[in-house]
């Protein structure tokens, strides 16, 4: 069932964005748990908000996801902007770990794909120490081509887990997911981009102070300059905005 049939959304150039706040999404996705429907949830930001744009073929994957909720600050932005506000930034991985404590008491199973075997290791180890209450029903790297596709889907499809969790960075965990939702027929899966490397030790969250500003974005590129050739759709994001305001949210 598509969220925006039961909780509000804003369009954010054609993209059902949920303007309901972390609590409520945890309470729509854990009914989704209970009631074993296939969820797509994507978190989103500007720079696939511009992917997007920019690619007919991610526009449909953004539009056709059960759930999209405004992880980026950018996307929060342009809906209060457009006087259509959401209730807050509700962050992916933030969701990612209340999901895991809701799935405690419920003892969810879980599967997380992605990253380096070695990320991916630890962080199944950290987060089963964490959330002990939760089950880690199995975990594998994300480097395997469409050739492991089918093998890798049947170890998904075998461990029955309630929450899938995907980190192979936002131009390919999207697609994935979309292609075999259907066959993976999971009630949550997510992709979270580099939240594994952040669990796993390898890499750190922005400080607070970061957070509080809206700038975590400034602060991997800061960490990371390598990353400006994408960070480039922000301002670009920001200027159509401003520019297009009438068109953002038109249906």
């Amino acid at each position: 069932m598509k969220a925006d049939s039961v909780i509000p959304t804003v369009p954010i150039y054609g993209i059902r964005v949920s303007k309901i706040d972390m609590k409520a999404t945890v309470s729509y996705l854990t009914d989704a748990v209970q009631k074993r429907e296939p969820h797509q949830v994507i978190t989103a930001n500007p720079i696939m908000v511009m992917m997007a744009l920019e690619n007919p073929a991610y526009m449909e994957i953004m539009k056709s996801a059960e759930l999209v909720v405004p992880d980026g600050t950018g996307v929060v932005w342009a809906a209060e902007y457009c006087k259509q506000p959401v209730a807050e930034r509700v962050a992916g991985f933030d969701l990612l770990h209340e999901l895991l404590h809701r799935g405690e008491s419920y003892n969810w199973k879980v599967y997380l794909l992605g990253s380096t075997p070695e990320v991916i290791r630890e962080t199944a180890s950290r987060l089963q120490t964490q959330y002990p209450g939760i089950i880690i029903a199995g975990y594998h790297d994300g480097f395997f081509g469409p050739d492991a596709d089918e093998e890798i889907i049947s170890g998904i499809v075998k461990a029955q887990p309630d929450l899938l969790f995907v980190a192979r960075g936002a131009d390919s965990q999207e697609p994935w997911i979309a292609k075999y939702k259907t066959r993976l027929n999971i009630p949550v899966m997510m992709g979270v981009g580099g939240s594994f490397d952040v669990i796993s030790g390898k890499s750190r969250r922005a400080p607070k102070a970061f957070q509080k500003l809206r700038a975590e974005w400034l602060y991997r590129l800061l960490k990371e300059p390598t990353r400006y050739k994408r960070m480039l759709a922000l301002p670009k994001f920001a200027v159509k905005v401003l520019r297009e305001k009438d068109k953002v949210t038109k249906v």
